[in-house]
């Protein structure tokens, strides 16, 4: 991580590689794997865009991420940081096989899991979460799901820069009357106790 980088994301939460991330992403790959097996357009970039959405939407649900692993910045939209030596270490080992298929002109990377996934490592909440990902992308093409990704957040970051998982907070819908109002509340709320505290 360079210094602008830790300068700019100082006090916000970009993951973790320890063994514990790596082993949640590895478990992770080879479930999602297995349960999109029947989606025509599940490939490498679709398995990114899972593993983000779940890990993002369960941090700003749950306020933890489901892998914990950090997402960089790329020009398809972010990917787990780890995930190329893990995958290729997976093949390896003989826990995934990648298979190449033609796709809709081009070649399209799967992911096959040789073994069945370790769901210990995951509560309950985690498997929702990433069931419900899969469902909300499943038939979607490679593009289509890149296009998603590309939020806000990500349009932000610099190619390459670890996205902080406080970027599940920021959205490209607008304002609502309701949000406005709320947060017109919450100016009121703390120009009153600034004012109690004389300041």
């Amino acid at each position: 991580m360079g210094t602008t980088q830790r300068n700019r994301w100082k006090n916000l939460t970009s993951g973790s590689e320890d063994t514990e991330s790596k082993e949640r992403l590895r478990e992770m790959m080879l479930f999602i794997s297995d349960r999109c097996e029947s989606d025509p357009t599940f490939g490498a970039i679709k398995l990114n865009k899972i593993l983000f959405f779940s890990d993002f939407f369960s941090f700003a649900e749950h306020g933890r991420a489901i892998t914990g692993v950090p997402y960089k910045k790329y020009a398809q939209g972010p990917v787990p940081t780890i995930l190329k030596p893990l995958r290729d270490k997976m093949q390896q080992s003989g826990e995934i096989a990648i298979r190449k298929k033609r796709y809709q002109g081009g070649m399209q990377d799967r992911v096959v899991p040789l073994r069945e996934p370790d769901l210990t490592k995951f509560n309950g909440q985690d498997i929702v979460m990433v069931e419900e990902v899969i469902d909300m992308l499943w038939g979607l093409s490679a593009t289509e799901v890149s296009e998603l990704s590309h939020d806000r957040a990500w349009r932000n970051a610099s190619d390459g820069e670890v996205i902080p998982y406080e970027a599940a907070f920021v959205s490209d819908e607008p304002l609502t009357e309701r949000d406005i109002a709320i947060a017109e509340e919450m100016i009121a709320e703390y120009e009153q106790f600034e004012k109690s505290a004389g300041r």
